[in-house]
């Protein structure tokens, strides 16, 4: 295949689609990353992520350092090949791996944004760059357990990882600071959003637009019984707006809570709160 951008450099995942959990696994996310950035410092300029979210979360990650690009005019193409391939949703890239491939020719781009977060991890603090959803709270430890469930379940995994996790999840106070205003509730979760789609189809932050230079952000702060009546909504975007949810948008956004929650972002579980998520404005050429 020719194109306006060089030659293709593919990085793939050989767990994207499986659901097996392995010791390897951190090691292959440190090689996804590293082989981005070598292939960037190589001089080449189009990389393909092959995989799922998580193998798009770990390009993205190799494709950016210290708040920026590591090649500005560097492209991201992506084929959709693993068990959860939300973030391609937003762009209406196709989720078959066949079709996008087709779709990796011609030339069309659009800048968008990326979020990074900083957050607790051991004695100390680290971060990660998101193309997509981070979460902080219920949805984040959903995550997890939705990892550790059959690969056969597809992307229904993540809504049976909800239902198990709910009953038992205690909702805390949450100080969050919005682009320096200030406020507390008692929630459940906090999603922080620069695409709209999660979870295996989710639509769950539907006014978001990855190039408009802020982060979304949705706060649960009703009962966990909403979920009854929220979930289904979510599928179509037709939850918001709902008066337990607190909807804003804000360019820097800092999480405390009184007891740690758990962080995910782009379905990869990372560490706890506290959390500050920011934007990186046009921090990647996406081909779409």
């Amino acid at each position: 295949m020719t194109s306006p951008f060089g030659p293709l450099v593919i990085i793939a995942n050989p767990k994207a689609g499986r659901g097996k959990l392995s010791a390897a696994l951190d090691e292959i996310d440190h090689v996804l990353k590293d082989a981005a950035r070598d292939a960037l410092r190589g001089g080449e300029r189009y990389l393909v992520a092959a995989g799922g979210d998580g193998t798009v979360h770990e390009v993205v990650n190799g494709m950016l350092e210290d708040g920026g690009p590591v090649a500005a005019d560097a492209v991201l193409g992506v084929v959709a090949a693993g068990s959860g391939c939300d973030f391609v949703r937003s762009f209406g890239i196709p989720g078959d791996a066949v079709q996008a491939a087709r779709h990796l020719a011609g030339d069309a781009v659009r800048q968008i944004d990326v979020g990074r977060v900083t957050y607790a991890a051991g004695e100390g603090q680290t971060s990660q760059y998101f193309p997509n959803i981070a979460q902080v709270g219920v949805g984040a430890s959903l995550v997890s357990r939705a990892a550790s469930l059959p690969a056969l379940l597809g992307p229904a995994r993540y809504l049976a990882g909800f239902w198990l996790t709910l009953p038992g999840f205690r909702t805390a106070t949450v100080r969050l600071e919005a682009d320096g205003q200030a406020y507390e509730w008692r929630a459940n979760n906090v999603v922080v959003a620069n695409c709209q789609f999660y979870g295996g189809g989710m639509r769950i932050s539907p006014k978001s637009q990855p190039d408009d230079g802020v982060l979304d952000v949705l706060v649960m702060v009703g009962p966990k019984s909403d979920a009854f009546t929220i979930v289904p909504k979510v599928y179509k975007g037709t939850h918001l707006p709902h008066r337990n949810i607190v909807e804003l948008r804000a360019s820097r956004i800092r999480v405390e809570a009184d007891a740690p929650l758990v962080i995910e972002a782009d379905g990869e579980t990372l560490g706890t709160t506290p959390a500050t998520f920011e934007i990186i404005r046009q921090a990647i050429r996406l081909k779409v």
